[in-house]
């Protein structure tokens, strides 16, 4: 382990580093002040979930934290420290090497392993995204020995949906800034049921966050009269009890869940959903695919659009992202 000032040394080299990163970002032609490094790293909204520690920083920029990412690459958590350790070594190790290659291909900055942000008196460490994928890749595909499946799937995952995008839908984030009330609103949604799920399952809305993320990034002014959730929820039921598949992956349990108390729907609060085993959850995102995205979201969609509760460009935008059939586009 590296001494505490060797340690501390590094996280001020980073900073640095950082600060210069941001003013190449931004164009500014001075170095950013103590002011405005405080300003920019603050954290605009952080989560964990299912034991992966993520957020958004003040400026947009969203991040794994160092126990975050060792959980979603599947090895211990001093694994990633030990890398953000070496990232500036000289000459660098064959993986750092790696790692700090495959940072470069995204055409991202390798100088930077990590942020280092002040908390409550506390140094706290947030993993940008090119890092993440990079560190992600090289467990799923480059590292030597046994095939990691566990951070292959991450990895797969964080490539299909988009780091930013899904760091936003996990945590709730509006990367537009704006406090509208489509943003706030989703936002009061997923911080009522956040922790609401027992360990061990998985809900629909969780899994569909991301797709109303899409959509307001879109511009839909979604409401308090736009679930898709209900929609896949009622199907994925169905779907689940006509092939039995509680035989395979256990008893589906139900949850609290609560709407808003300014949505009309919180009348009836709560409500008891079912929530499903995690062992399903790869057959869940594999029938959303090929039956719900390819055959159902279309017309929910268009439905929805007839109705004026979204713009067409944002229906297309989140067909495209999932996936969605080209010849099948709301108009």
């Amino acid at each position: 382990m590296l001494p505490v000032g060797e340690i501390v040394s590094s996280q001020v080299g980073h900073h640095l580093n950082y600060m210069k990163w941001l003013d190449k970002m931004s164009n500014n032609t001075e170095l950013s002040t103590g002011t405005q490094l405080d300003f920019d790293l603050n954290i605009a909204a952080e989560r964990e979930v299912d034991g992966v520690g993520m957020g958004v920083l003040r400026n947009g920029t969203p991040f794994l934290t160092l126990r975050g990412l060792a959980r979603m690459c599947g090895v211990p958590n001093s694994v990633v420290v030990r890398i953000t350790a070496q990232w500036q070594d000289s000459p660098l190790k064959p993986r750092e090497q790696k790692i700090r290659e495959l940072v470069r291909v995204q055409g991202a900055d390798d100088a930077v392993a990590f942020i280092a942000l002040m908390k409550n008196g506390t140094i706290h460490h947030a993993v940008p995204a090119a890092v993440c994928m990079a560190v992600l890749e090289y467990y799923a595909f480059e590292a030597k020995g046994d095939r990691n499946d566990h951070a292959a799937r991450s990895y797969r995952t964080l490539a299909r949906k988009g780091f930013n995008e899904f760091i936003y839908a996990q945590v709730g984030y509006n990367p537009s800034g704006a406090a509208d009330v489509a943003w706030n609103q989703f936002h009061d949604r997923v911080s009522l049921t956040y922790h609401s799920v027992p360990d061990g399952y998985f809900s629909v809305f969780k899994e569909m966050a991301d797709l109303y993320v899409t959509l307001l990034r879109g511009g839909a002014d979604l409401g308090t009269a736009f679930f898709p959730d209900i929609s896949v929820g009622m199907a994925w039921s169905k779907h689940w009890t006509s092939n039995n598949l509680d035989v395979i992956y256990g008893d589906r349990v139900k949850y609290e869940h609560n709407y808003p108390l300014y949505f009309p729907q919180a009348a009836s609060n709560p409500q008891a959903p079912y929530c499903y085993p995690d062992d399903a959850l790869a057959e869940f995102r594999q029938w959303i695919k090929k039956e719900y995205i390819a055959n159902r979201m279309p017309r929910y969609l268009d439905q929805k659009i007839k109705e004026g509760r979204i713009p067409a460009p944002a229906a297309r935008a989140a067909l495209d992202a999932f996936g969605g059939p080209k010849g099948i586009a709301p108009k």
